[in-house]
């Protein structure tokens, strides 16, 4: 890599950063699977009648809010009978740090009635609130057996006149969630209203958004993924009515509801301490007898690709790798291919890199001779600048009749590596996002290659094999450049010191690659 290109690279690295924070993501492909096609497990819903009511039909605040804990084998999940809605989710297989002895990851966990999620509401018309008691009226055993693949929670209550029937059903070692909600009238006249569910994330101002990952509500339109930056909802609410999913998203994890048909706009709104998603339908109308039933699958859990792909509701395009995905994502997947054997994310970068090295050996070969042949041709090239100093116009002539005269291309340098930018940008954002790399060891003091090496090693080892790839560079600098070149390798070293350690190891491995191939290459010149 010549000292062109890594000042090529470095300016990159800071628009790429900029681009990352001020723009979204290129658009997605069409997804193949219609939201029209999913389907939910059939219930029938054992409605109660006004007079055998199983919570008072005066309602009241004072009715105790009880709480039921769910082990899925993925998760535990705590409902309340208040709104029939999640308290709290906690994932058995995600710790909150790498200590393994450290307490599950909370993608919810909430202390008060505000702030829990999957509440849902009758508005414009019909007053259902969302605070309502329910009563749990059928679970059957509140684990998961050896030979039980779902289970089913129906919660019922009933309110002026109004039965209602809230279902979710949970998957074994699944994060999917499908619910459902039923509202029959009892009364002697109709009612019309707007029906409402909610996701919320509890959220600060005072929180810092990942500078390098989007953190916020995520929307998608069936096309493209669609980031509102939770500063930007602080200020002003916004409304998407064509959409197929919408919900919340960190840099690891996922809340996400698919609201499938009857529901006409998703609002993002932030109310202090959390932001909501909030899907309404059109209004509908109630006669005296009838019933209006709304399903929806929702996703709460990582954002692991053969997790999010399991249903039909398009989660999977939650995972994006930015401009250029179309690279990031083969890459991932061979990453994934690779680990299944290996079992070590860490050898499998490295196994990944010389991989990558191997396809472009042939171009970085190429590079390195023209370059090498760019030096052999200096003082030519130098006597002819000084003889045309005064001419511009000829000393371009003369230089262009020169290339041609040795077979030379002053660009066969720059060209090969450039290629590889994007290659490098797409491993960038894979080694950044992956949820795989999260809190998975590598060796020795390495035990998070999502986060940054916690004693520097191996950055100050990749800027010294830096140092020693410049040195080994053939350039055409004066020496004045050259001792500005030198601070290159203290910069990249400084720039990578916060880095995720497995893109540290990439770039090291990379860079001992080189280094080799350069020997490689001096050695072939000296046999010549």
């Amino acid at each position: 890599m010549d000292n062109r290109t890594i000042i090529a690279i470095v300016l990159i690295i800071l628009l790429w950063s900029g681009y990352s924070l001020f723009f979204t993501p290129a658009p997605l492909p069409q997804p193949t699977v219609k939201t029209t096609d999913i389907t939910l497990p059939a219930v029938d819903p054992p409605f109660v009648k006004q007079n055998e009511s199983l919570v008072s039909t005066d309602y009241s605040n004072s009715i105790e809010e009880k709480l039921i804990e769910i082990n899925s084998g993925t998760y535990t999940i705590i409902f309340s009978t208040k709104g029939a809605s999640i308290k709290s989710i906690s994932f058995s297989d995600y710790k909150a740090d790498d200590n393994s002895e450290n307490s599950n990851f909370y993608l919810l966990s909430s202390q008060n009635f505000e702030t829990y999620s999957f509440k849902s509401f009758i508005s414009d018309g019909l007053n259902l609130p969302e605070d309502i008691f329910y009563t749990l009226v059928d679970i059957g055993d509140q684990n998961f057996d050896d030979g039980n693949d779902f289970l089913l929670l129906t919660f019922q209550s009933e309110y002026n006149g109004f039965s209602v029937i809230k279902t979710f059903t949970l998957y074994k070692n699944s994060y999917h969630i499908d619910t459902s909600f039923t509202i029959q009238n009892n009364n002697q006249e109709h009612f019309a209203g707007k029906y409402n569910i909610s996701l919320i994330t509890p959220w600060s101002t005072d929180k810092k958004s990942d500078f390098y990952s989007f953190v916020g509500p995520l929307t998608f339109d069936g096309n493209k993924l669609k980031e509102d930056k939770p500063k930007d909802i602080v200020k002003n609410s916004v409304v998407y009515n064509d959409f197929v999913w919408s919900g919340f998203t960190d840099k690891y994890f996922l809340q996400v509801l698919n609201p499938n048909s009857n529901i006409d706009q998703v609002l993002i709104r932030y109310e202090p301490d959390f932001i909501e998603n909030r899907f309404s339908s059109s209004s509908f109308i109630l006669l005296p007898g009838q019933n209006k039933s709304f399903q929806h699958v929702a996703y709460l859990g990582p954002k692991n690709l053969e997790y999010l792909s399991s249903s039909n509701s398009s989660f999977e395009e939650a995972i994006h790798f930015g401009f250029f995905h179309f690279l990031a994502k083969p890459l991932f997947n061979v990453l994934l291919f690779f680990n299944g054997y290996i079992n070590n994310y860490g050898f499998s970068i490295i196994l990944l890199t010389v991989c990558i090295k191997l396809i472009f050996w042939p171009l970085t070969h190429k590079s390195y001779k023209s370059m090498q042949g760019m030096q052999k041709l200096q003082p030519e090239m130098k006597r002819l600048k000084e003889k045309y100093a005064d001419d511009k116009q000829r000393l371009n002539q003369e230089m262009m009749s020169f290339y041609r005269d040795n077979k030379v291309n002053p660009l066969g340098g720059c060209l090969p590596i450039l290629i590889q930018i994007p290659v490098f940008f797409s491993l960038y954002k894979v080694l950044l996002d992956s949820i795989e790399l999260r809190h998975a060891p590598f060796i020795l003091w390495i035990s998070d290659l999502s986060a940054k090496d916690p004693y520097y090693i191996t950055p100050v080892i990749m800027g010294a094999s830096m140092f020693l790839q410049q040195k080994l560079t053939p350039t055409n600098l004066d020496p004045t450049q050259e001792k500005v070149m030198l601070m290159m390798p203290i910069i990249f070293t400084f720039l990578f010191l916060n880095f995720p350690a497995g893109l540290v190891i990439y770039w090291l491995v990379n860079n001992l690659l080189t280094i080799l191939q350069q020997l490689l290459i001096r050695r072939q010149a000296q046999k010549a």
